[in-house]
């Protein structure tokens, strides 16, 4: 999609459903709800709640508007490269877990340590890391992941 060029319109709401679906190119749709005249899909608003989320709202917004009009999108802010890592690792140590492998052999493919003996297993810095990565998976998985959708607040 050129830049300034908007998106096409892909499915227009009927009686049984309440939105409108636009094509974002690259493979991603976009569904939106619609208000209005539903045969008329031209226009779309955007309603801001005015809380304490506000100005994440607002962003989320700002990247949306750049790719419903074929503009580079901004980054998305919330989570840090590390955290982004960090949150990889979280769930491929929950699923290769929970697929039957052992901490040490998630150590092994996850932080590239050697094959280690039960003592020097037992003292590794890499047991620790996996067990909290562990522990911090079922955290998220319990549903600590709604945090990922928020920023940071300050006080």
């Amino acid at each position: 999609m050129a830049d300034g060029e908007t998106p096409s319109l892909i499915a227009a709401s009927d009686a049984a459903a309440d939105f409108v679906a636009y094509d974002l190119g690259g493979g991603q749709r976009l569904q939106l709800e619609h208000v209005g005249d539903k045969r008329q899909a031209t226009a779309v608003a955007a309603l801001v709640l005015l809380d304490r989320d506000g100005f994440a709202r607002l962003e989320s917004i700002h990247r949306l508007l750049a790719a419903l009009l074929g503009r580079a999108v901004p980054p998305d802010t919330r989570l840090t490269p590390q955290q982004r890592l960090r949150y990889r690792r979280m769930l491929q140590a929950i699923d290769g877990y929970r697929h039957g492998a052992t901490q040490q052999e998630i150590a092994r493919a996850l932080l590239r340590v050697p094959s280690l003996g039960r003592d020097e297993w037992q003292a590794s810095s890499a047991r620790h890391t996996v067990k909290t990565l562990l522990r911090d998976a079922r955290a998220l998985i319990a549903g600590g992941y709604r945090k990922l959708l928020r920023h940071r607040r300050r006080p």
